[in-house]
């Protein structure tokens, strides 16, 4: 048989195979895609709706109700604390404080502040006042409330405004999972706004604001690390005004790195008001045990010298 022959039969041969049904099987694939009505925005428009309200909050005194989990796929558990009440006091461009109190007798579980480099955390049931810089990472699985850092609170409650002098912003079409009426999931067009910053090493992704098509108004908020790694991941919900500032009353804070959840729902809400400076003074209490966590455990101070 001629080379050419035989060629052209096995040719023929693959090409009757898939017909005979024998080689493939086919399956059908669906996308399950929300019905509610959608609206549209341009880049612009979702970069100045941030703006705009990133300029007209300049202060917010808060009573919470905080719920707080931590674990993860890290630590092989979850364990969920008790819902407490507490305040949020926060003065830009970067004090933070964040008192938590304790069920029932309503004393003081923690006590922290921040200006934004360092912070101050009291933990009375403790007797640990704890002092360090924001920048400074000191993951402990053994207290991991201590991970908490206020600045992370702060840069999740106020969204900041989009500097075009040291910021891009670029806009992408996406889609996320949303759960209908009867609570099933489905997809759902969204709007994402990418602030991509330079850093010590270059170019890198800051953050990323997610705009539900449904109301137009950022429902997460991703922030990164210059190396690129997710540092928070922050969702809002339930938007309420508040004299005029259209303000999330619940948001969730999830630190993946340390695996901590806080979310903190409004009870009540004053923004705008004045917030001198001794409200976000905090002075080691007598006795209470120091610690620096950007030192090392032999340059601790000792209890007894606290003053």
């Amino acid at each position: 048989m001629p080379v050419v022959f035989r060629y052209r039969t096995l040719f023929v041969i693959l090409l009757a195979l898939p017909l005979t049904g024998c080689l493939f099987r086919s399956r059908k694939v669906e996308r399950t895609m929300s019905t509610a009505p959608l609206e549209s925005a341009t880049q612009q428009e979702l970069i100045d709706y941030i703006n705009t309200q990133a300029a007209k909050v300049h202060s917010m005194q808060a009573t919470v109700d905080i719920d707080t989990s931590v674990g993860g796929v890290k630590k092989g558990k979850v364990i969920d604390y008790q819902q407490i009440r507490g305040y949020v006091l926060a003065r830009k461009p970067a004090m933070l404080r964040m008192i938590g109190l304790l069920p029932i007798v309503r004393n003081r579980a923690f006590d922290m502040v921040s200006d934004g480099q360092g912070f101050k955390l009291w933990i009375p049931p403790k007797n640990r006042f704890i002092v360090g810089r924001n920048d400074v990472e000191t993951h402990n699985p053994e207290r991991p409330l201590e991970n908490i850092r206020p600045q992370q609170i702060y840069d999740a409650l106020l969204l900041r405004e989009i500097d075009p002098e040291k910021e891009i912003a670029v806009m992408q079409n996406d889609f996320e999972i949303v759960p209908d009426k009867k609570g099933h999931r489905v997809e759902q067009a969204d709007y994402e706004i990418q602030v991509i910053r330079k850093g010590e090493h270059g170019w890198f992704l800051a953050r990323k604001l997610v705009f539900s098509r449904t109301d137009l108004l950022p429902h997460r908020e991703f922030i990164y690390d210059e190396s690129g790694n997710l540092a928070t991941d922050t969702r809002y919900e339930d938007y309420k005004d508040y004299n005029g500032v259209n303000f999330p009353s619940q948001t969730e804070i999830w630190r993946p790195q340390e695996e901590y959840d806080i979310t903190l729902t409004i009870v009540k809400l004053q923004l705008n008001e004045a917030l001198p400076d001794d409200k976000f003074t905090l002075e080691q209490p007598p006795g209470a045990e120091l610690v620096h966590l950007d030192q090392s455990p032999a340059n601790q101070a000792p209890a007894s010298h606290a003053n």
